[in-house]
Protein backbone atom coordinates (compact mmCIF):
# COMPACT_ATOMS: atom_id res chain seq x y z
CA UNK A 1 0.00 0.00 0.00
CA UNK A 2 1.47 3.33 -0.97
CA UNK A 3 1.36 6.34 1.27
CA UNK A 4 -1.67 8.51 0.68
CA UNK A 5 -1.76 12.15 1.74
CA UNK A 6 -5.20 13.45 2.48
CA UNK A 7 -5.43 16.86 0.90
CA UNK A 8 -8.10 19.26 -0.18
CA UNK A 9 -6.56 20.44 -3.44
CA UNK A 10 -8.63 23.25 -4.91
CA UNK A 11 -10.85 24.22 -2.02
CA UNK A 12 -9.95 26.87 0.51
CA UNK A 13 -10.45 26.18 4.23
CA UNK A 14 -13.55 28.38 4.09
CA UNK A 15 -14.95 26.24 1.25
CA UNK A 16 -14.32 23.08 3.25
CA UNK A 17 -15.57 24.30 6.62
CA UNK A 18 -19.14 23.11 6.16
CA UNK A 19 -18.15 19.91 4.37
CA UNK A 20 -15.49 18.61 6.74
CA UNK A 21 -17.94 17.62 9.43
CA UNK A 22 -19.64 15.33 6.90
CA UNK A 23 -16.52 13.61 5.52
CA UNK A 24 -15.26 10.53 7.33
CA UNK A 25 -12.26 8.31 6.67
CA UNK A 26 -13.64 4.82 7.21
CA UNK A 27 -11.63 1.79 8.22
CA UNK A 28 -12.14 -1.70 9.60
CA UNK A 29 -11.26 -3.19 12.94
CA UNK A 30 -12.32 -6.74 13.76
CA UNK A 31 -14.69 -6.67 10.77
CA UNK A 32 -16.59 -3.56 11.98
CA UNK A 33 -16.60 -0.28 10.03
CA UNK A 34 -15.36 2.77 11.97
CA UNK A 35 -15.01 6.39 10.93
CA UNK A 36 -12.63 9.20 11.81
CA UNK A 37 -13.38 12.77 10.80
CA UNK A 38 -11.32 13.66 7.76
CA UNK A 39 -10.43 16.93 9.54
CA UNK A 40 -8.36 14.90 12.06
CA UNK A 41 -6.76 12.50 9.58
CA UNK A 42 -3.51 13.72 8.03
CA UNK A 43 -2.33 10.74 5.98
CA UNK A 44 -2.40 6.98 5.60
CA UNK A 45 0.86 5.03 5.54
CA UNK A 46 1.70 1.36 5.27
CA UNK A 47 3.03 -0.45 8.30
CA UNK A 48 6.46 0.69 9.38
CA UNK A 49 9.07 -0.97 11.58
CA UNK A 50 7.97 -0.47 15.19
CA UNK A 51 10.38 0.39 18.00
CA UNK A 52 9.07 -0.76 21.39
CA UNK A 53 9.31 1.83 24.17
CA UNK A 54 9.49 0.76 27.83
CA UNK A 55 6.76 2.05 30.17
CA UNK A 56 4.53 3.17 27.30
CA UNK A 57 0.74 2.99 27.73
CA UNK A 58 -0.63 -0.50 27.11
CA UNK A 59 -2.55 0.70 24.02
CA UNK A 60 0.70 1.72 22.30
CA UNK A 61 2.80 -0.63 20.21
CA UNK A 62 5.79 1.72 20.27
CA UNK A 63 7.00 4.44 17.91
CA UNK A 64 7.64 4.65 14.18
CA UNK A 65 10.09 6.81 12.27
CA UNK A 66 7.99 8.64 9.70
CA UNK A 67 10.34 10.54 7.38
CA UNK A 68 12.53 11.60 10.29
CA UNK A 69 9.68 12.30 12.73
CA UNK A 70 9.16 9.97 15.67
CA UNK A 71 5.43 9.22 15.91
CA UNK A 72 3.81 7.14 18.66
CA UNK A 73 1.88 4.16 17.29
CA UNK A 74 -1.39 3.24 19.00
CA UNK A 75 -3.20 -0.02 18.26
CA UNK A 76 -6.88 0.96 17.99
CA UNK A 77 -7.87 -2.64 18.76
CA UNK A 78 -6.29 -2.20 22.20
CA UNK A 79 -7.92 1.20 22.77
CA UNK A 80 -11.36 -0.17 21.91
CA UNK A 81 -10.74 -3.42 23.83
CA UNK A 82 -11.16 -5.60 20.76
CA UNK A 83 -9.48 -8.99 20.35
CA UNK A 84 -5.86 -8.91 19.18
CA UNK A 85 -5.59 -9.08 15.40
CA UNK A 86 -3.10 -10.44 12.93
CA UNK A 87 -1.18 -7.99 10.76
CA UNK A 88 -1.82 -8.48 7.05
CA UNK A 89 -0.73 -6.66 3.91
CA UNK A 90 -3.84 -4.45 4.39
CA UNK A 91 -2.90 -3.36 7.93
CA UNK A 92 -1.97 0.30 7.87
CA UNK A 93 -1.50 3.40 9.97
CA UNK A 94 -3.69 6.49 10.00
CA UNK A 95 -1.67 9.52 11.06
CA UNK A 96 -4.00 11.84 12.93
CA UNK A 97 -3.96 14.95 15.07
CA UNK A 98 -4.93 14.44 18.67
CA UNK A 99 -4.94 17.91 20.12
CA UNK A 100 -1.53 19.37 19.28
CA UNK A 101 0.02 15.90 18.94
CA UNK A 102 0.55 13.66 15.94
CA UNK A 103 -0.33 10.00 16.59
CA UNK A 104 -0.38 6.92 14.36
CA UNK A 105 -3.42 4.67 14.74
CA UNK A 106 -2.94 1.10 13.55
CA UNK A 107 -6.04 -0.29 11.78
CA UNK A 108 -6.87 -3.53 9.95
CA UNK A 109 -7.83 -1.93 6.64
CA UNK A 110 -8.73 1.53 5.32
CA UNK A 111 -12.04 1.52 3.47
CA UNK A 112 -12.90 4.90 1.91
CA UNK A 113 -13.65 8.57 2.49
CA UNK A 114 -17.42 8.83 2.81
CA UNK A 115 -19.91 11.64 3.14
CA UNK A 116 -22.06 11.00 6.18
CA UNK A 117 -24.59 13.82 6.55
CA UNK A 118 -25.13 14.97 10.15
CA UNK A 119 -28.75 13.82 9.99
CA UNK A 120 -27.51 10.26 9.30
CA UNK A 121 -25.53 10.16 12.56
CA UNK A 122 -27.52 8.99 15.57
CA UNK A 123 -26.62 9.74 19.14
CA UNK A 124 -25.45 6.79 21.17
CA UNK A 125 -28.21 5.09 23.17
CA UNK A 126 -28.23 6.54 26.68
CA UNK A 127 -25.86 9.40 25.79
CA UNK A 128 -28.38 12.07 26.75
CA UNK A 129 -28.55 10.64 30.28
CA UNK A 130 -24.76 10.42 30.53
CA UNK A 131 -24.92 6.62 30.40
CA UNK A 132 -22.74 6.33 27.31
CA UNK A 133 -20.17 3.65 28.00
CA UNK A 134 -17.87 4.67 25.16
CA UNK A 135 -16.99 8.36 25.29
CA UNK A 136 -14.69 7.95 22.28
CA UNK A 137 -17.71 7.45 19.99
CA UNK A 138 -19.42 10.59 18.72
CA UNK A 139 -22.31 8.69 17.19
CA UNK A 140 -23.43 5.94 14.88
CA UNK A 141 -23.59 6.76 11.19
CA UNK A 142 -26.02 4.99 8.88
CA UNK A 143 -25.52 4.79 5.15
CA UNK A 144 -27.77 3.11 2.60
CA UNK A 145 -26.31 -0.14 1.26
CA UNK A 146 -26.95 -1.38 -2.25
CA UNK A 147 -29.34 -4.12 -1.08
CA UNK A 148 -31.75 -1.76 0.69
CA UNK A 149 -30.19 -2.27 4.11
CA UNK A 150 -27.99 0.19 5.98
CA UNK A 151 -24.27 0.14 6.66
CA UNK A 152 -23.37 1.15 10.21
CA UNK A 153 -20.28 3.29 10.84
CA UNK A 154 -19.10 3.80 14.41
CA UNK A 155 -17.88 7.42 14.39
CA UNK A 156 -14.85 7.98 16.62
CA UNK A 157 -13.79 11.17 18.35
CA UNK A 158 -9.95 11.20 18.12
CA UNK A 159 -9.67 13.69 21.00
CA UNK A 160 -11.30 11.15 23.33
CA UNK A 161 -9.57 7.98 22.16
CA UNK A 162 -6.70 8.58 24.56
CA UNK A 163 -6.65 10.03 28.05
CA UNK A 164 -4.53 13.06 28.89
CA UNK A 165 -2.07 10.90 30.87
CA UNK A 166 -1.68 8.54 27.89
CA UNK A 167 -1.06 11.44 25.52
CA UNK A 168 1.62 12.86 27.82
CA UNK A 169 3.35 9.46 28.05
CA UNK A 170 3.21 9.00 24.27
CA UNK A 171 4.64 12.45 23.64
CA UNK A 172 7.51 11.91 26.08
CA UNK A 173 9.15 9.39 23.72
Amino acid sequence: MEQVALSRKTETPQDCAGKLSEKWLTFRLNGQLYGLSIAAAEQIVRMQPITAVPHFPSCARGVINLRGNIVPLVDLRRVLRLPEGVETERTCIIIASVGACQVGFMVDDVDAVLDIPPEAVSALPGAEQGACSSACLTGIGRLPAGDGSETVVLCLNPAKLLGQDEIQLLMSA
